[in-house]
């Protein structure tokens, strides 16, 4: 299967100009063979909004007038996407990521994690994390800080997740999460991570772009640069995400999920109180 990654410069509030920016990676990534396109977070509205009021009016419920778009384009195209944007939900603004496919919306996921940072500050957090049986695999879905916790993508792996769709807007002081984090979750979980970072500045806040498709071995297997929007196109193999051990029988057996020890684990799931000094 062929799989791609979209690194774009969206702007803040110009929902139409986004959208039709999305719907173009879209077409060029069908173009190449892709069924599958990740695009950035919170790719419709933008990110670095400075409060909820002003960010309020850039969301949309799900379903709604960007997905039916998005879900269109899918249905001519023959493919499936997850895009990054602004869930309104009652007076509740979600920061969330849409799987969709020729046959319509499959999911969505609400950001779990939140940093202190744009539009982040004014949403509230989900509390599942899902994992979508799809014609293509099973997909799991994070969003951008979510990645910094490992228990979430393991999550995912231990769910049956093949791929970890993974829409971000990393800013240039969490430029460490391309350079080692990604090729930690993907080969400590033998998935497949698609990070579709964007680049660009909004405000006061700068992007550092470095979008990569990385394999269950933690191979990237394409990357982009630091400030050029790029598509990014790879050939995949989910059977390598399903076969989590490394065995030679009575001289090398490793078995990543198997040897694991839950029970010493229970900390993980601990409520603590942050470290003070």
């Amino acid at each position: 299967m062929r799989v791609a990654v979209a690194q774009i410069e969206p702007k803040l509030g110009e929902t139409e100009r986004n959208l039709e920016a999305c719907l173009t990676r879209l077409e060029a990534a069908a173009a190449a063979g892709a069924e599958l396109l990740v695009l950035p977070e919170c790719a419709i509205p933008g990110y670095m909004f400075d409060s909820a009021d002003e960010a309020r009016p850039f969301a949309e419920e799900i379903p709604g007038p960007s997905t039916e778009t998005l879900a269109a384009a899918c249905r001519r195209l023959g493919v499936h996407v997850v895009c990054g944007l602004l869930e309104r939900d009652g007076e509740h603004i979600h920061n969330a990521a849409v799987l969709i496919g020729p046959d319509g919306l499959i999911g969505s996921y609400r950001k779990t994690h939140l940093p202190f940072l744009g539009v982040d500050r004014f949403t509230v957090p989900g509390d599942v994390l899902p994992v979508y049986d799809t014609p293509l695999g099973r997909i799991g879905l994070e969003i951008c800080y979510d990645l910094r916790f490992p228990e979430a993508t393991r999550t995912l792996a231990l769910a049956g997740a093949d791929i970890v769709a993974h829409p971000t807007a990393f800013p240039v002081a969490a430029r460490i999460q391309c350079e080692l984090i990604t090729v930690a979750r993907a080969a400590e979980n033998r998935i497949y991570l698609l990070t579709a970072n964007r680049v660009g500045k909004e405000r006061n806040g700068e992007f550092c772009g470095w979008s990569q498709i990385v394999d269950p071995y933690g191979v990237r297997l394409a990357e982009a640069g630091a400030s050029e929007e790029a598509l990014l196109v790879a050939d995949i193999d989910l059977e390598k995400a399903r076969d989590k051990d490394y065995v030679i029988p009575g001289e090398y057996e490793l078995y990543l999920f198997g040897d694991r020890r839950p029970e010493l684990y229970g900390a993980l799931v601990e409520e603590r109180q942050p470290a003070t000094t």
